[in-house]
């Protein structure tokens, strides 16, 4: 068992690294510096003993979830628990306490529908924004990984997807939280147009400007469903993005889940209560589940 963690959550790591030895595993802990954004990829000599774990676990500030290192880890049957901005208060509260046999089943079940959709419509505020999901498969991320290469957050708790790359057009709401910005004082509006995001307004725009620094971090890149009953909107994506009563778009990186897209970034936006659609069928009015 590999600990992969980085100054700022040392005390985190160090406690898991224990903890896989008082379970008899052959324990390492490897220490990096903080990335810079989450999608960065770690130093080449992680990523190697990446590849040479039976299972890695990742308690870091920025997310290793949308990696080449994972992809690759993933690839020689590594099992890859990613907790990116995991704080010792998540240990104990929030998603990381629900049961995850239930968690696995709601998971599987809006996987399901996401993979079965031609498209998703988002409904908020008035604004409204479609998504082309044709020949794309959902991605169960159900916090728990009990097969060879089997990867994804935790805590966890959503099923997601990729859509097609240049199939989403229309308005969108994010008034949750926002990548590393954390839990937002007011909402963000984006509007985006062929896939990509065109426009960003909102007292936060600025702190977004990573998006505009290529096509390929302003493409929309991911649509998610939060599937955790347990978890709790904490300005921490790790967990927020889990959220009953959410779902989240993001922009960046999707190559690694269904889609084509690689970029310097992936990242997400959380939407409270809003209404969704996957195809005619209604699976949220108002942030209420209707399956």
């Amino acid at each position: 068992v590999l600990i992969i963690t980085d100054d700022s959550r040392l005390t985190i790591g160090t406690a898991l690294y224990e903890g896989a030895k008082e379970l008899g595993c052959e324990a390492l802990l490897m220490v990096m510096k903080e990335r810079e954004l989450s999608g960065e990829e770690p130093p080449r000599t992680v990523a190697e003993a990446m590849k040479a774990a039976d299972v890695v676990i990742c308690p870091t500030a920025k997310s290793l979830t949308h990696t080449n290192a994972k992809i690759e880890a993933q690839k020689t049957g590594t099992r890859v628990a990613t907790m990116p901005g995991i704080t010792d208060e998540m240990l104990l509260t929030g998603a990381m306490t629900a049961d995850y046999e239930q968690v696995e089943q709601f998971t599987l079940r809006l996987t399901e529908m996401l993979s079965r959709a031609d498209s998703a419509t988002i409904q908020k505020d008035g604004h409204t924004l479609t998504l082309d999901l044709k020949g794309r498969r959902g991605v169960a991320s159900t916090g728990v990984f009990r097969h060879k290469g089997n990867s994804g957050n935790f805590p966890s708790g959503e099923a997601y997807i990729a859509p097609v790359e240049n199939g989403s057009n229309g308005f969108v709401v994010v008034d949750g939280s926002f990548g590393d910005i954390g839990l937002l004082g007011s909402p963000i509006q984006l509007t985006v147009r062929d896939g990509k995001l065109v426009d960003i307004q909102g007292q936060d725009a600025d702190k977004l400007s990573v998006l505009r620094e290529s096509e390929a971090n302003a493409t929309l890149c991911e649509l998610g469903i939060g599937a955790n009953y347990a978890a709790r909107l904490r300005g921490i994506l790790l967990e927020d993005e889990k959220a009953y009563h959410t779902i989240h778009v993001a922009f960046g990186t999707n190559d690694d889940f269904g889609g084509t897209n690689k970029a310097t970034c992936h990242m997400d936006g959380i939407i409270k209560n809003p209404t969704l659609y996957l195809d005619d069928v209604l699976v949220m009015r108002d942030g209420e589940y209707l399956i």
